[in-house]
């Protein structure tokens, strides 16, 4: 069981309230754990990752154990806290600004 917390907005959009749960079948990676809260939950199609090339958003960064994997490959294994559910899989929304 896959634990991922997801920013207010989106848990709004999605209808839930605190963390999503999700069963990810195979090699636990952020595009696994991404397309599991898609199906699960369809009408976040396009908020976190753009539909046509499922690149992350630009405004989106992913945490796991304390760590920007933002920028690693989506399918570079999760570590083994967050694919055990010990830690979460964090879907942030960035800041930006001037």
């Amino acid at each position: 069981m896959i634990r991922v917390v997801l920013p207010a907005h989106l848990r709004t959009l999605a209808r839930v309230e605190g963390e999503v749960k999700l069963d990810v079948a195979g090699q636990v990676t952020q595009r696994s754990v991404l397309d599991a809260l898609e199906a699960s939950y369809p009408m976040l199609r396009g908020t976190i990752r753009d539909q046509v090339t499922r690149q992350r958003r630009a405004f989106v960064r992913f945490f796991a154990c304390e760590q920007d994997i933002s920028q690693e490959s989506p399918d570079e294994p999760l570590p083994e806290a967050v694919a055990s559910g010990a830690e979460p899989f964090l879907v942030i929304g960035a800041m930006a600004g001037g």
